[in-house]
Protein backbone atom coordinates (compact mmCIF):
# COMPACT_ATOMS: atom_id res chain seq x y z
CA UNK A 1 0.00 0.00 0.00
CA UNK A 2 1.48 3.44 -0.90
CA UNK A 3 1.68 5.95 1.64
CA UNK A 4 -0.43 8.85 0.59
CA UNK A 5 -3.39 9.31 3.42
CA UNK A 6 -6.92 8.46 2.18
CA UNK A 7 -10.01 8.84 3.89
CA UNK A 8 -11.23 4.86 4.47
CA UNK A 9 -15.11 3.94 3.94
CA UNK A 10 -16.23 0.49 5.34
CA UNK A 11 -18.60 -2.05 3.90
CA UNK A 12 -19.67 -5.66 4.35
CA UNK A 13 -19.33 -6.26 1.16
CA UNK A 14 -16.75 -4.42 -1.86
CA UNK A 15 -17.37 -5.02 -5.51
CA UNK A 16 -14.83 -4.57 -8.26
CA UNK A 17 -16.56 -4.43 -11.65
CA UNK A 18 -20.12 -3.74 -12.69
CA UNK A 19 -20.18 -6.10 -14.86
CA UNK A 20 -23.11 -9.21 -15.00
CA UNK A 21 -20.94 -10.98 -12.22
CA UNK A 22 -20.45 -8.39 -10.18
CA UNK A 23 -24.15 -6.83 -10.29
CA UNK A 24 -25.52 -10.64 -9.72
CA UNK A 25 -23.24 -10.30 -6.73
CA UNK A 26 -24.50 -7.76 -5.24
CA UNK A 27 -28.07 -7.83 -6.42
CA UNK A 28 -27.76 -11.55 -4.60
CA UNK A 29 -26.30 -10.24 -1.16
CA UNK A 30 -28.94 -7.41 -0.86
CA UNK A 31 -31.73 -9.93 -1.22
CA UNK A 32 -30.31 -12.47 0.97
CA UNK A 33 -30.63 -9.21 3.62
CA UNK A 34 -31.42 -5.85 3.00
CA UNK A 35 -29.20 -4.72 5.64
CA UNK A 36 -25.64 -5.44 4.21
CA UNK A 37 -24.36 -2.78 2.58
CA UNK A 38 -22.78 -3.62 -0.69
CA UNK A 39 -20.77 -1.05 -3.02
CA UNK A 40 -20.02 -1.42 -6.50
CA UNK A 41 -17.20 0.22 -8.06
CA UNK A 42 -16.78 0.55 -11.94
CA UNK A 43 -13.95 2.10 -13.82
CA UNK A 44 -16.13 2.99 -16.78
CA UNK A 45 -17.46 6.40 -17.18
CA UNK A 46 -21.10 4.28 -16.29
CA UNK A 47 -22.15 1.37 -16.30
CA UNK A 48 -22.20 -0.88 -19.29
CA UNK A 49 -19.62 1.72 -21.26
CA UNK A 50 -16.98 -1.18 -20.99
CA UNK A 51 -18.97 -3.95 -21.56
CA UNK A 52 -18.04 -5.71 -24.53
CA UNK A 53 -19.64 -9.49 -25.45
CA UNK A 54 -21.27 -11.70 -28.52
CA UNK A 55 -23.66 -12.06 -27.29
CA UNK A 56 -26.31 -14.72 -27.15
CA UNK A 57 -27.02 -15.39 -23.28
CA UNK A 58 -28.45 -18.73 -21.98
CA UNK A 59 -30.80 -16.93 -19.34
CA UNK A 60 -30.32 -19.77 -16.81
CA UNK A 61 -28.32 -17.21 -14.77
CA UNK A 62 -30.81 -14.52 -14.92
CA UNK A 63 -33.54 -17.09 -14.38
CA UNK A 64 -31.92 -17.99 -11.10
CA UNK A 65 -31.14 -14.32 -9.53
CA UNK A 66 -34.25 -12.79 -10.97
CA UNK A 67 -36.57 -15.44 -12.06
CA UNK A 68 -39.54 -12.11 -12.71
CA UNK A 69 -36.70 -10.49 -15.03
CA UNK A 70 -38.63 -10.91 -18.04
CA UNK A 71 -41.86 -8.78 -16.25
CA UNK A 72 -39.04 -6.31 -14.74
CA UNK A 73 -38.74 -5.00 -18.32
CA UNK A 74 -34.94 -6.10 -18.99
CA UNK A 75 -33.96 -5.56 -22.41
CA UNK A 76 -34.06 -9.04 -23.12
CA UNK A 77 -36.20 -9.17 -26.09
CA UNK A 78 -34.89 -11.01 -29.35
CA UNK A 79 -35.27 -15.19 -28.77
CA UNK A 80 -33.15 -16.89 -31.09
CA UNK A 81 -35.14 -18.39 -34.08
CA UNK A 82 -32.71 -20.10 -35.86
CA UNK A 83 -29.11 -21.18 -35.94
CA UNK A 84 -26.43 -21.65 -38.74
CA UNK A 85 -22.84 -23.30 -39.13
CA UNK A 86 -20.58 -22.67 -42.27
CA UNK A 87 -16.95 -23.99 -42.60
CA UNK A 88 -15.90 -20.73 -44.81
CA UNK A 89 -14.02 -21.33 -47.90
CA UNK A 90 -12.58 -18.28 -49.84
CA UNK A 91 -15.06 -18.17 -51.82
CA UNK A 92 -17.88 -20.02 -50.80
CA UNK A 93 -19.22 -22.08 -47.63
CA UNK A 94 -20.53 -25.12 -46.85
CA UNK A 95 -23.21 -25.42 -43.81
CA UNK A 96 -23.21 -27.99 -41.10
CA UNK A 97 -25.56 -29.60 -40.20
CA UNK A 98 -27.58 -29.10 -36.60
CA UNK A 99 -28.40 -32.64 -35.44
CA UNK A 100 -24.82 -34.40 -35.12
CA UNK A 101 -24.55 -31.23 -32.32
CA UNK A 102 -24.39 -32.30 -28.82
CA UNK A 103 -27.89 -31.00 -26.96
CA UNK A 104 -25.78 -28.55 -25.22
CA UNK A 105 -24.86 -26.53 -28.33
CA UNK A 106 -28.37 -26.04 -29.22
CA UNK A 107 -29.39 -22.24 -28.89
CA UNK A 108 -32.99 -22.54 -27.88
CA UNK A 109 -34.34 -20.75 -25.11
CA UNK A 110 -31.41 -18.62 -25.75
CA UNK A 111 -31.54 -14.69 -26.37
CA UNK A 112 -29.72 -12.45 -28.55
CA UNK A 113 -28.81 -9.31 -26.44
CA UNK A 114 -26.69 -6.47 -26.08
CA UNK A 115 -24.81 -7.26 -22.63
CA UNK A 116 -23.83 -3.44 -22.18
CA UNK A 117 -27.67 -2.56 -21.87
CA UNK A 118 -28.78 -6.16 -19.49
CA UNK A 119 -26.00 -4.26 -17.12
CA UNK A 120 -27.56 -1.16 -16.91
CA UNK A 121 -30.94 -3.05 -16.57
CA UNK A 122 -29.27 -5.03 -13.62
CA UNK A 123 -27.75 -1.75 -12.00
CA UNK A 124 -30.59 -0.66 -11.90
CA UNK A 125 -32.90 -3.50 -9.96
CA UNK A 126 -29.40 -3.55 -7.84
CA UNK A 127 -29.71 0.02 -6.78
CA UNK A 128 -33.40 -0.35 -6.01
CA UNK A 129 -32.37 -2.88 -3.36
CA UNK A 130 -30.15 -0.30 -1.99
CA UNK A 131 -27.33 -1.30 -3.95
CA UNK A 132 -24.44 2.04 -3.77
CA UNK A 133 -23.13 2.21 -7.65
CA UNK A 134 -19.88 3.99 -8.26
CA UNK A 135 -19.11 4.65 -12.17
CA UNK A 136 -16.32 6.47 -13.21
CA UNK A 137 -14.23 5.08 -10.40
CA UNK A 138 -11.08 2.44 -11.08
CA UNK A 139 -9.77 0.91 -8.19
CA UNK A 140 -5.56 1.76 -9.00
CA UNK A 141 -4.48 -0.99 -5.92
CA UNK A 142 -5.09 -3.65 -3.24
CA UNK A 143 -5.34 -2.72 0.59
CA UNK A 144 -4.18 -4.95 2.60
CA UNK A 145 -4.36 -6.17 5.94
CA UNK A 146 -1.69 -8.32 7.16
CA UNK A 147 -2.09 -11.76 4.96
CA UNK A 148 -5.36 -10.45 3.70
CA UNK A 149 -6.84 -7.89 1.24
CA UNK A 150 -8.82 -6.03 3.06
CA UNK A 151 -10.35 -3.15 0.52
CA UNK A 152 -9.19 -1.15 -2.20
CA UNK A 153 -8.23 2.03 -3.65
CA UNK A 154 -10.87 4.26 -5.86
CA UNK A 155 -11.03 7.42 -7.33
CA UNK A 156 -8.00 8.54 -7.26
CA UNK A 157 -7.44 11.55 -10.04
CA UNK A 158 -4.78 13.92 -11.08
CA UNK A 159 -1.38 12.56 -11.32
CA UNK A 160 1.50 14.13 -13.30
CA UNK A 161 2.60 11.99 -16.85
CA UNK A 162 5.54 10.63 -14.55
CA UNK A 163 3.14 9.71 -11.40
CA UNK A 164 3.65 12.58 -9.18
CA UNK A 165 0.77 14.19 -8.25
CA UNK A 166 -0.35 17.18 -10.15
CA UNK A 167 -1.65 20.23 -8.86
CA UNK A 168 -5.45 18.87 -8.98
CA UNK A 169 -4.36 15.69 -7.28
CA UNK A 170 -7.16 13.66 -5.79
CA UNK A 171 -5.95 10.92 -3.81
CA UNK A 172 -9.54 8.69 -3.91
CA UNK A 173 -10.67 6.43 -0.82
CA UNK A 174 -9.64 2.99 0.74
CA UNK A 175 -13.28 1.11 0.76
CA UNK A 176 -12.86 -1.66 2.92
CA UNK A 177 -15.04 -4.46 2.95
CA UNK A 178 -15.27 -7.93 5.19
CA UNK A 179 -14.68 -9.12 1.92
CA UNK A 180 -13.83 -7.94 -1.46
CA UNK A 181 -15.31 -9.04 -5.12
CA UNK A 182 -12.67 -8.91 -7.94
CA UNK A 183 -15.24 -9.00 -10.98
CA UNK A 184 -13.13 -7.47 -13.15
CA UNK A 185 -13.45 -9.54 -16.48
CA UNK A 186 -10.79 -11.18 -18.43
CA UNK A 187 -6.83 -10.39 -16.89
CA UNK A 188 -8.42 -7.84 -14.79
CA UNK A 189 -5.13 -6.06 -12.72
CA UNK A 190 -6.02 -6.47 -9.64
CA UNK A 191 -7.45 -10.03 -10.16
CA UNK A 192 -3.32 -10.33 -11.60
CA UNK A 193 -2.02 -9.78 -8.81
CA UNK A 194 -3.88 -11.76 -6.46
CA UNK A 195 -3.56 -14.83 -8.47
CA UNK A 196 0.55 -14.30 -8.18
CA UNK A 197 0.54 -12.95 -4.71
CA UNK A 198 -1.55 -15.87 -3.36
CA UNK A 199 0.04 -18.47 -5.93
CA UNK A 200 -3.76 -19.32 -7.02
CA UNK A 201 -2.80 -20.88 -10.57
CA UNK A 202 -0.23 -23.28 -8.93
CA UNK A 203 -2.98 -26.08 -9.49
CA UNK A 204 -4.15 -25.34 -12.86
CA UNK A 205 -3.11 -25.10 -16.32
CA UNK A 206 -2.40 -22.14 -17.96
CA UNK A 207 -5.06 -19.71 -18.98
CA UNK A 208 -5.65 -19.07 -22.57
CA UNK A 209 -7.34 -16.46 -24.10
CA UNK A 210 -8.96 -15.49 -28.02
CA UNK A 211 -9.61 -11.92 -29.03
CA UNK A 212 -12.81 -10.74 -30.06
CA UNK A 213 -13.30 -7.92 -31.93
CA UNK A 214 -16.99 -6.66 -32.78
CA UNK A 215 -18.80 -4.36 -34.84
CA UNK A 216 -22.30 -3.23 -34.91
CA UNK A 217 -23.86 -2.68 -38.36
CA UNK A 218 -27.58 -1.46 -39.51
CA UNK A 219 -28.01 -3.79 -42.34
CA UNK A 220 -30.57 -3.25 -44.96
CA UNK A 221 -34.10 -4.15 -43.88
CA UNK A 222 -34.89 -6.78 -46.68
CA UNK A 223 -31.44 -8.97 -45.30
CA UNK A 224 -32.30 -8.39 -42.05
CA UNK A 225 -33.58 -11.57 -39.94
CA UNK A 226 -34.43 -11.23 -36.67
CA UNK A 227 -33.11 -13.56 -33.83
CA UNK A 228 -31.01 -15.61 -36.55
CA UNK A 229 -27.29 -16.99 -35.26
CA UNK A 230 -24.68 -17.48 -37.77
CA UNK A 231 -21.47 -18.58 -36.81
CA UNK A 232 -18.53 -19.37 -39.13
CA UNK A 233 -15.11 -21.12 -38.76
CA UNK A 234 -12.19 -21.61 -41.87
CA UNK A 235 -11.67 -18.94 -43.91
CA UNK A 236 -9.59 -16.21 -43.59
CA UNK A 237 -7.25 -18.01 -40.65
CA UNK A 238 -6.70 -20.90 -41.88
CA UNK A 239 -3.70 -22.77 -40.20
CA UNK A 240 -2.55 -19.69 -39.12
CA UNK A 241 -4.44 -19.12 -35.81
CA UNK A 242 -7.75 -20.82 -34.36
CA UNK A 243 -10.76 -18.76 -34.54
CA UNK A 244 -14.17 -17.80 -36.28
CA UNK A 245 -16.90 -15.42 -36.35
CA UNK A 246 -20.40 -14.55 -35.15
CA UNK A 247 -23.24 -13.18 -37.05
CA UNK A 248 -26.13 -12.21 -34.67
CA UNK A 249 -29.30 -10.24 -36.02
CA UNK A 250 -30.82 -8.30 -33.10
CA UNK A 251 -33.78 -6.45 -33.56
CA UNK A 252 -33.81 -2.99 -35.11
CA UNK A 253 -32.53 -3.86 -38.42
CA UNK A 254 -28.84 -4.62 -36.91
CA UNK A 255 -26.66 -7.07 -36.59
CA UNK A 256 -23.84 -8.12 -34.49
CA UNK A 257 -20.64 -8.94 -36.46
CA UNK A 258 -17.75 -10.46 -34.64
CA UNK A 259 -14.67 -12.10 -34.92
CA UNK A 260 -12.60 -14.27 -32.66
CA UNK A 261 -8.68 -15.15 -32.54
CA UNK A 262 -7.05 -17.66 -30.19
CA UNK A 263 -4.17 -16.06 -29.14
CA UNK A 264 -1.80 -18.94 -29.26
CA UNK A 265 -0.90 -18.12 -32.65
CA UNK A 266 2.36 -18.69 -33.75
CA UNK A 267 3.15 -15.92 -36.61
CA UNK A 268 4.27 -12.51 -35.40
CA UNK A 269 3.19 -11.21 -38.13
CA UNK A 270 -0.57 -11.71 -38.06
CA UNK A 271 -2.88 -9.27 -37.09
CA UNK A 272 -6.17 -10.21 -35.45
CA UNK A 273 -7.12 -7.09 -36.55
CA UNK A 274 -6.60 -7.45 -40.32
CA UNK A 275 -7.94 -11.08 -40.63
CA UNK A 276 -11.61 -9.58 -38.91
CA UNK A 277 -11.56 -6.84 -41.63
CA UNK A 278 -10.52 -9.53 -44.59
CA UNK A 279 -13.41 -11.91 -43.20
CA UNK A 280 -16.25 -9.18 -43.99
CA UNK A 281 -14.89 -9.38 -47.95
CA UNK A 282 -16.03 -13.04 -47.77
CA UNK A 283 -19.09 -13.07 -50.51
CA UNK A 284 -21.31 -14.49 -47.63
CA UNK A 285 -21.28 -11.48 -45.22
CA UNK A 286 -20.15 -8.79 -47.79
CA UNK A 287 -23.74 -9.16 -49.35
CA UNK A 288 -25.12 -8.83 -45.87
CA UNK A 289 -23.33 -5.69 -45.18
CA UNK A 290 -23.52 -4.29 -48.99
CA UNK A 291 -25.68 -0.68 -47.99
CA UNK A 292 -25.47 -0.79 -44.97
CA UNK A 293 -22.99 1.04 -42.71
CA UNK A 294 -21.00 0.49 -38.94
CA UNK A 295 -22.22 2.32 -36.19
CA UNK A 296 -19.82 1.10 -33.29
CA UNK A 297 -16.56 -0.85 -32.90
CA UNK A 298 -14.77 -2.81 -29.71
CA UNK A 299 -12.67 -5.41 -28.73
CA UNK A 300 -12.04 -7.65 -25.87
CA UNK A 301 -9.76 -10.81 -24.68
CA UNK A 302 -12.16 -13.60 -23.87
CA UNK A 303 -10.79 -16.10 -21.29
CA UNK A 304 -10.82 -19.51 -23.20
CA UNK A 305 -8.67 -22.08 -20.82
CA UNK A 306 -12.00 -23.35 -19.22
CA UNK A 307 -12.63 -26.38 -16.45
CA UNK A 308 -8.56 -26.76 -16.03
CA UNK A 309 -7.57 -23.39 -16.15
CA UNK A 310 -10.10 -22.02 -13.21
CA UNK A 311 -7.24 -20.85 -10.73
CA UNK A 312 -8.35 -21.42 -6.91
CA UNK A 313 -11.17 -18.76 -6.71
CA UNK A 314 -10.94 -17.88 -3.01
CA UNK A 315 -8.02 -15.68 -1.35
CA UNK A 316 -7.94 -14.44 2.07
CA UNK A 317 -10.55 -11.70 2.56
CA UNK A 318 -12.10 -12.28 -1.08
CA UNK A 319 -12.85 -13.87 -4.62
CA UNK A 320 -12.54 -13.93 -7.99
CA UNK A 321 -16.02 -13.97 -10.16
CA UNK A 322 -16.81 -14.58 -13.95
CA UNK A 323 -14.17 -13.76 -16.73
CA UNK A 324 -12.14 -12.92 -13.49
CA UNK A 325 -11.93 -16.81 -13.16
CA UNK A 326 -12.07 -17.59 -16.28
CA UNK A 327 -15.63 -19.24 -16.51
CA UNK A 328 -16.52 -18.91 -20.50
CA UNK A 329 -18.00 -22.32 -22.12
CA UNK A 330 -15.55 -22.11 -25.54
CA UNK A 331 -17.79 -23.83 -27.75
CA UNK A 332 -20.73 -22.64 -26.86
CA UNK A 333 -19.21 -19.01 -26.91
CA UNK A 334 -21.18 -18.28 -23.98
CA UNK A 335 -19.46 -17.29 -20.57
CA UNK A 336 -22.14 -14.77 -18.99
CA UNK A 337 -24.68 -17.04 -17.65
CA UNK A 338 -21.67 -18.43 -15.60
CA UNK A 339 -20.50 -15.04 -14.43
CA UNK A 340 -24.12 -14.39 -12.91
CA UNK A 341 -24.25 -17.70 -11.40
CA UNK A 342 -20.64 -17.33 -9.95
CA UNK A 343 -21.76 -13.85 -8.37
CA UNK A 344 -24.83 -15.20 -6.57
CA UNK A 345 -22.64 -18.33 -5.22
CA UNK A 346 -20.29 -15.88 -3.59
CA UNK A 347 -22.89 -13.73 -2.50
CA UNK A 348 -24.33 -16.53 -0.67
CA UNK A 349 -21.08 -17.52 1.30
CA UNK A 350 -20.35 -14.10 1.89
CA UNK A 351 -23.58 -13.97 3.69
CA UNK A 352 -23.26 -17.24 5.38
CA UNK A 353 -19.85 -16.10 6.56
CA UNK A 354 -20.79 -12.53 7.70
CA UNK A 355 -23.81 -13.97 9.30
CA UNK A 356 -21.90 -16.25 11.17
CA UNK A 357 -20.08 -13.18 12.38
CA UNK A 358 -16.66 -14.00 10.05
CA UNK A 359 -14.64 -11.44 8.05
CA UNK A 360 -11.91 -11.42 6.24
CA UNK A 361 -11.30 -15.42 5.88
CA UNK A 362 -11.25 -17.76 2.65
CA UNK A 363 -15.06 -18.48 1.35
CA UNK A 364 -14.58 -21.97 0.98
CA UNK A 365 -18.25 -22.68 0.36
CA UNK A 366 -18.22 -20.69 -2.80
CA UNK A 367 -14.87 -22.43 -4.42
CA UNK A 368 -17.18 -25.91 -3.85
CA UNK A 369 -20.31 -24.09 -5.15
CA UNK A 370 -17.91 -23.46 -8.38
CA UNK A 371 -16.29 -26.51 -8.59
CA UNK A 372 -19.31 -28.68 -8.07
CA UNK A 373 -22.10 -27.14 -8.88
CA UNK A 374 -23.46 -25.60 -12.55
CA UNK A 375 -20.97 -23.62 -13.47
CA UNK A 376 -18.84 -27.03 -12.77
CA UNK A 377 -20.92 -29.13 -14.72
CA UNK A 378 -21.30 -26.57 -17.75
CA UNK A 379 -17.87 -26.50 -18.36
CA UNK A 380 -16.39 -30.02 -18.07
CA UNK A 381 -18.52 -31.10 -20.50
CA UNK A 382 -16.51 -29.05 -22.85
CA UNK A 383 -13.05 -29.02 -21.22
CA UNK A 384 -11.40 -31.15 -24.21
CA UNK A 385 -12.36 -28.41 -26.92
CA UNK A 386 -9.86 -25.70 -26.80
CA UNK A 387 -6.61 -28.17 -26.00
CA UNK A 388 -7.96 -30.64 -29.14
CA UNK A 389 -7.96 -27.21 -31.30
CA UNK A 390 -4.95 -26.54 -30.24
CA UNK A 391 -2.91 -29.43 -30.26
CA UNK A 392 -4.66 -30.75 -34.05
CA UNK A 393 -6.24 -28.25 -35.64
CA UNK A 394 -9.80 -27.32 -36.28
CA UNK A 395 -10.91 -30.51 -38.82
CA UNK A 396 -9.55 -33.16 -36.40
CA UNK A 397 -10.78 -31.04 -33.62
CA UNK A 398 -14.48 -30.91 -35.05
CA UNK A 399 -15.16 -34.24 -34.65
CA UNK A 400 -12.91 -35.25 -31.79
CA UNK A 401 -14.28 -32.45 -29.86
CA UNK A 402 -17.95 -33.17 -30.90
CA UNK A 403 -17.54 -36.94 -29.92
CA UNK A 404 -16.31 -35.75 -26.60
CA UNK A 405 -18.61 -33.31 -25.75
CA UNK A 406 -21.19 -36.33 -26.60
CA UNK A 407 -19.92 -38.81 -24.24
CA UNK A 408 -19.29 -36.22 -21.53
CA UNK A 409 -23.11 -35.67 -21.51
CA UNK A 410 -23.46 -39.34 -20.88
CA UNK A 411 -21.21 -38.81 -18.23
CA UNK A 412 -17.69 -40.05 -19.37
CA UNK A 413 -14.86 -38.85 -21.75
CA UNK A 414 -12.68 -41.19 -23.78
CA UNK A 415 -9.72 -38.27 -23.40
CA UNK A 416 -9.86 -37.64 -19.49
CA UNK A 417 -8.79 -33.98 -19.08
CA UNK A 418 -5.99 -32.52 -21.43
CA UNK A 419 -3.91 -30.29 -20.87
CA UNK A 420 -3.09 -27.04 -22.48
CA UNK A 421 0.56 -26.61 -22.09
CA UNK A 422 2.26 -23.08 -22.75
CA UNK A 423 0.81 -19.69 -22.63
CA UNK A 424 -0.35 -17.53 -25.12
CA UNK A 425 2.52 -15.31 -24.74
CA UNK A 426 5.24 -18.31 -25.45
CA UNK A 427 3.31 -19.85 -28.56
CA UNK A 428 4.71 -16.67 -30.26
CA UNK A 429 7.12 -18.14 -33.13
CA UNK A 430 10.13 -16.38 -33.77
CA UNK A 431 10.03 -13.71 -37.20
CA UNK A 432 12.90 -15.70 -38.77
CA UNK A 433 10.66 -18.77 -39.06
CA UNK A 434 7.50 -17.13 -40.22
CA UNK A 435 6.57 -14.97 -43.57
CA UNK A 436 5.21 -11.43 -43.45
CA UNK A 437 1.04 -11.42 -43.94
CA UNK A 438 0.23 -9.37 -47.00
CA UNK A 439 -3.20 -7.51 -45.58
CA UNK A 440 -5.12 -6.09 -48.21
CA UNK A 441 -5.88 -2.01 -48.09
CA UNK A 442 -9.08 -1.32 -46.29
CA UNK A 443 -11.77 -0.19 -48.58
CA UNK A 444 -13.70 2.16 -46.46
CA UNK A 445 -16.92 0.83 -46.92
CA UNK A 446 -17.09 -2.64 -45.35
CA UNK A 447 -13.57 -3.08 -43.84
CA UNK A 448 -11.65 -0.35 -42.29
CA UNK A 449 -8.45 1.11 -40.65
CA UNK A 450 -7.74 0.66 -36.81
CA UNK A 451 -7.72 4.07 -36.01
CA UNK A 452 -11.21 4.85 -37.79
CA UNK A 453 -12.44 2.08 -36.15
CA UNK A 454 -11.42 3.00 -32.87
CA UNK A 455 -12.84 6.22 -33.31
CA UNK A 456 -16.44 4.32 -33.53
CA UNK A 457 -15.96 2.67 -29.71
CA UNK A 458 -15.74 6.57 -28.00
CA UNK A 459 -12.67 5.95 -26.23
CA UNK A 460 -11.57 8.52 -24.59
CA UNK A 461 -8.24 9.09 -22.21
CA UNK A 462 -7.13 12.03 -20.02
CA UNK A 463 -3.43 12.87 -22.04
CA UNK A 464 -1.76 14.30 -18.61
CA UNK A 465 -1.88 11.32 -16.83
CA UNK A 466 0.61 8.77 -16.97
CA UNK A 467 0.63 6.10 -19.67
CA UNK A 468 -1.55 2.97 -17.77
CA UNK A 469 0.29 0.55 -20.61
CA UNK A 470 3.40 0.10 -18.69
CA UNK A 471 6.78 -1.51 -19.15
CA UNK A 472 9.09 -3.52 -16.84
CA UNK A 473 11.88 -2.96 -19.15
CA UNK A 474 11.41 -0.05 -21.76
CA UNK A 475 14.64 -1.40 -23.88
CA UNK A 476 12.89 -4.63 -24.37
CA UNK A 477 10.76 -4.02 -27.62
CA UNK A 478 13.47 -2.47 -29.35
CA UNK A 479 16.36 -4.97 -28.26
CA UNK A 480 14.46 -7.72 -27.77
CA UNK A 481 11.33 -8.30 -29.15
CA UNK A 482 12.12 -6.18 -32.79
CA UNK A 483 14.95 -8.61 -34.02
CA UNK A 484 13.12 -11.99 -32.61
CA UNK A 485 9.21 -11.39 -32.95
CA UNK A 486 9.56 -8.10 -35.47
CA UNK A 487 7.83 -6.61 -32.58
CA UNK A 488 4.23 -8.29 -33.02
CA UNK A 489 2.72 -5.61 -30.58
CA UNK A 490 2.29 -3.55 -33.77
CA UNK A 491 0.32 -5.79 -34.82
CA UNK A 492 -2.03 -7.95 -32.27
CA UNK A 493 -3.42 -4.65 -30.78
CA UNK A 494 -6.56 -4.00 -32.14
CA UNK A 495 -6.56 -0.83 -31.56
CA UNK A 496 -3.17 0.60 -33.07
CA UNK A 497 -1.80 1.88 -29.51
CA UNK A 498 2.07 0.68 -30.19
CA UNK A 499 4.25 1.23 -32.82
CA UNK A 500 7.44 1.33 -33.90
CA UNK A 501 9.14 4.40 -35.66
CA UNK A 502 11.88 4.49 -37.56
CA UNK A 503 13.45 7.96 -38.58
CA UNK A 504 15.87 8.70 -40.99
CA UNK A 505 19.16 8.33 -38.99
CA UNK A 506 17.63 7.62 -35.68
CA UNK A 507 17.29 4.73 -33.96
CA UNK A 508 13.78 3.37 -33.99
CA UNK A 509 11.88 4.26 -31.15
CA UNK A 510 8.69 2.25 -29.56
CA UNK A 511 5.77 4.54 -29.05
CA UNK A 512 2.97 3.85 -26.76
CA UNK A 513 -0.67 5.48 -28.15
CA UNK A 514 -2.59 4.80 -24.66
CA UNK A 515 -4.64 7.16 -25.97
CA UNK A 516 -6.23 5.03 -28.14
CA UNK A 517 -6.80 1.97 -25.52
CA UNK A 518 -10.05 0.01 -25.92
CA UNK A 519 -9.11 -2.14 -22.61
CA UNK A 520 -8.97 -5.10 -24.16
CA UNK A 521 -6.13 -6.27 -22.50
CA UNK A 522 -4.53 -8.17 -25.29
CA UNK A 523 -1.30 -6.42 -24.85
CA UNK A 524 -0.78 -7.74 -21.34
CA UNK A 525 -1.73 -11.35 -22.67
CA UNK A 526 0.45 -12.06 -25.64
CA UNK A 527 3.61 -9.94 -25.40
CA UNK A 528 6.18 -12.78 -26.09
CA UNK A 529 8.12 -11.01 -23.15
CA UNK A 530 5.08 -10.17 -21.13
CA UNK A 531 6.86 -7.32 -20.40
CA UNK A 532 3.67 -5.32 -21.07
CA UNK A 533 1.66 -4.47 -17.67
CA UNK A 534 -1.83 -3.25 -18.00
CA UNK A 535 -2.91 -1.01 -15.09
CA UNK A 536 -5.78 1.42 -14.58
CA UNK A 537 -6.24 4.73 -16.07
CA UNK A 538 -8.14 7.07 -14.20
CA UNK A 539 -11.85 6.38 -13.74
CA UNK A 540 -14.32 6.86 -16.70
CA UNK A 541 -11.38 6.99 -19.35
CA UNK A 542 -11.45 4.17 -22.01
CA UNK A 543 -14.40 3.18 -24.64
CA UNK A 544 -17.68 4.19 -23.94
CA UNK A 545 -19.82 1.40 -25.95
CA UNK A 546 -23.33 2.36 -26.54
CA UNK A 547 -25.15 -1.15 -26.75
CA UNK A 548 -22.19 -3.98 -27.32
Amino acid sequence: MSGTEREAMEYDVVIVGAGPAGLSAAIRLKQLDADLSVVVLEKGSEVGAHILSGAVLDPCGLDALIPDWKERGAPIKVPVKKDNFYMLGQAGQIRVPNWPMPPLMNNHGNYIVSMANVCRWMAEQAEELGVEIFPGMACSELVYDGARVKGVVAGEFGKNPDGTQGEGYEPGMELHGKYVFLSEGVRGSLSKEVIAKYDLSKDAEPQKYGLGMKEIWEIDPEKHAEGTVTHTMGWPLGKNAGGGSFIYHIDNNQVYLGFVVHLNYANPYLSPYQEFQRFKHHPMVAELLKGGKRVAYGARAISEGGYQSIPKVTFPGGVLLGCSAGLVNVPRIKGNHNAMLSGKAAAEAAHKAITAGRAGDELSDYEDDLRNGPIGRDLKKVRNVKPMWSKWGLMPSLGLGGLDMWTNTLGFSLFGTMAHGKTDAAATGLAKDHSPIDYPKPDGKISFDRLTNVAYSFTNHEESQPAHLTLKDPSIPIAVNLPKYAEPAQRYCPAGVYEVVAEEGKDPRFVINFQNCVHCKTCDIKDPSQNIHWVTPQGGDGPNYPNM
